[in-house]
């Protein structure tokens, strides 16, 4: 066998703290090594011509790299080999960057590693053997979980673009957080104003089937053949026939049940439509306020809809909905604010949250868009605005920036002084951070126009007195102590993942952070994928975001899913694991720990054997670790290769033991 190797400098990320040229020349060295050199950028277009070039000068049966992350380049890599003639899967790669140059400063020892490295994967790659791709047909319909304005993009993007799509939401509604905010920043336009036409869109689109008050139940299958189950929740109405006139809504006379829209200030009826712009504009009842679901009394409702769609003994409905790929745009939730003691939220009426005050300076919340205190309905005269309410918190483990409330409160204040010109408002703040385009001009425009008082420091406590509440804290640049008296107090609450957001991640098979936010496959260059094919990400559920990041994700996915349904067929990756057949003894251990579902037991001559399912396999090597009999082999990942790996690195140990 004819092996090249080739030593990348990668500038000096590696180069300055390993000797690139003594790599290569150890490598010459090592056995089937027909051609070794170093490159400068192997990556580039130079460093992958010279690749091939070698290839066909010396006849190469097999290549090395010695660069980067294998996450970042080998598919480049695997590409070059192919275009040279060669197996793709004739190729492994050494990682003496992130391994080796960028984790220590002694560039012998380091030199030394990389040496040990290269003759890894070069003892690995005379046990390589060419893998072929195998092609599958694909279902070309994407299903959308999460009907915010991510994924609205989403929906809308893919729709356009001639797919079908199956749009879940989990709220009676579409249009998630930003249906519930009065303005955005920075130009102060009308949400429902931008939001509306897109939620009606979604409504009409021929390609487009909604499914509000649902969730996803279950999901089986692998990319472009998913199976999944969807369960419609009851909303005790007749969708089909309500028309969404609000006559229900007018008569019910319970009027107990959380007003969830409106954050909770205040109650609603159990019958009720969430909000005027709602899309489906549909009346949903809350089974643990109405009379009738409770008691067996009332029925008011059924008996004055005039299109008899109220349905008392309506149930759960599962739905079976076969799609190609998913979008996950299930956004973010708010910090629990109550967790802050010292602020007395859930204690102190005149205490909420930004998203509570929001409702208020709405003229489609409960005070009709006039700002009145919970407490007594009156006019407040002093606002302070507390930043970083459960972000950038250790104690409360949010050590993460939020990166949308600085400039949510800076817009809030200008709202207010343009609803009570005689206020004033103060910011208690950290730090601003308003990184985006016309962000910084904003807050600017809020303390010098409107007068905002930003004060920098921490809020040690609140309490009240007599009809005030006194807000204590500290002024940094100041060096001193202050206390504000304050009519109302607005909590800028962090966001953090959304709630059930670890048990879809497992439903999806996809990766999440310490904090619940979905991981990408790679930070940089693949930030709306994940390590499952077929899953991508769009807005809040990544990570937190405002309204432009969260659009141009949500496009960003659905361009993905275009590009992967651009083929009538997909391929398999070949590097999944296989059953011998001769060696299993159907013990079923692989069975229950495969965390992809793709190892099912089949009866072979009247025995149980494993069967892996190809195209569902992700090649993770679990059940090749579990196997007592060693039956299951991880394709480019076997035994030999990985023991002709150690064997190369313990070669000088185990000489010295037999001496």
């Amino acid at each position: 066998m004819k092996i090249g190797v080739f030593v990348c400098h990668c500038g000096s990320n590696i180069a300055g703290t390993v000797d690139v040229a003594k790599v290569a020349e150890e490598a010459r060295k090592l056995p089937d090594v027909a051609f070794a050199s170093d490159t400068m950028y192997a990556c580039s277009e130079p460093g992958q011509d010279g690749i091939i070039e070698a290839i066909k000068e010396h006849n190469l049966d097999g290549v090395v790299v010695a660069s980067c992350t294998p996450r970042m380049h080998e598919p480049t890599f695997r590409r070059t080999v192919e275009r040279a003639g060669l197996n793709k899967y004739m190729f492994e790669m050494a990682n003496i960057r992130e391994h080796v140059s960028w984790i220590g400063k002694d560039k012998e020892a380091n030199t030394r590693k990389a040496i040990d490295l290269v003759a890894m994967a070069a003892a690995k790659l005379t046990n390589d053997r060419g893998l072929t791709a195998k092609s599958f047909e694909i279902n070309k319909r994407v299903m959308v979980i999460g009907g915010g304005v991510a994924g609205i993009q989403a929906a809308l993007d893919c729709a356009d673009g001639g797919l079908e799509v199956i749009l879940v939401e989990k709220t009676s509604s579409i249009g998630g957080k930003m249906s519930k905010l009065d303005k955005t920043f920075p130009t102060v336009d009308c949400s429902s104003c931008i939001l509306g036409p897109k939620m009606v869109d979604i409504a009409q689109h021929p390609n487009i089937t909604l499914y509000a008050h649902a969730e996803v139940d279950d999901i089986q299958g692998y990319v472009g053949n998913y199976e999944i189950t969807v369960n419609k929740k009851a909303t005790y109405v007749d969708w089909e026939a309500c028309t969404g006139c609000g006559v229900c809504t007018e008569k019910c006379p319970s009027k107990k049940s959380k007003d969830v829209f409106n954050e909770e200030i205040g109650f609603t009826t159990a019958i009720n439509i969430p909000f005027p712009q709602a899309i489906p504009k549909k009346a949903t009842i809350d089974p643990d306020f109405c009379r009738k679901l409770t008691s067996g009394k009332c029925g008011v409702c059924e008996k004055i809809c005039p299109t008899k769609a109220i349905q008392f003994e309506q149930q759960d409905e599962k739905v079976a909905e076969s799609v190609g790929a998913i979008i996950v745009a299930t956004g973010y939730d708010l910090f629990d604010y109550t967790r802050y003691g010292e602020y007395g939220g859930g204690r102190y009426a005149d205490v909420i949250t930004s998203l509570q005050y929001e409702r208020l300076l709405s003229a489609s919340g409960p005070t009709g868009g006039h700002i009145k205190r919970p407490s007594d309905g009156k006019e407040p005269k002093n606002v302070v605005f507390i930043q970083c309410v459960g972000s950038r918190d250790k104690s409360v483990g949010r050590p993460y920036c939020s990166g949308f409330c600085c400039m949510y409160t800076a817009k809030q204040a200008i709202l207010t002084k343009d609803h009570l010109p005689e206020s004033q408002s103060y910011v208690f703040y950290m730090d601003i951070r308003a990184p985006g385009k016309m962000y910084d001009e904003f807050t600017r425009r809020a303390m010098e126009e409107y007068g905002t008082r930003y004060v920098r420091g921490r809020v040690s406590m609140i309490y009240p007195m007599g009809d005030k509440l006194i807000v204590r804290g500290a002024d940094t640049l100041m060096g001193t102590q202050v206390e504000v008296e304050a009519d109302l107090v607005v909590l800028a609450v962090g966001a953090e993942a959304a709630k059930g957001a670890p048990q879809l991640a497992e439903k999806l098979r996809i990766s999440y952070d310490s904090y619940g936010f979905y991981m990408e496959s790679h930070p940089k260059l693949r930030p709306v994928e994940t390590n499952t094919a077929g899953v991508y990400l769009a807005g809040s559920c990544q990570g937190p975001k405002d309204i432009p990041q969260s659009v141009g994700q949500g496009s960003a996915a659905a361009s993905k899913v275009l590009t992967l349904f651009s083929k009538d067929q997909l391929e398999s990756d070949p590097q999944i694991s296989e059953v011998n057949i001769k060696r299993c003894v159907g013990c079923g251990k692989c069975i229950e720990t495969c965390p992809f579902g793709a190892i099912e037991e089949m009866d072979f001559r009247g025995e149980k054997k494993a069967k892996v399912i190809e195209t569902i396999c992700q090649g993770c090597g679990i059940c090749t670790s579990t196997c007592p009999q060693g039956a299951i082999q991880l394709q480019h990942f076997t035994d030999n290769q990985i023991l002709a790996e150690v064997n190369v690195l313990c070669q000088q140990t185990l000489q010295q033991s037999f001496e």
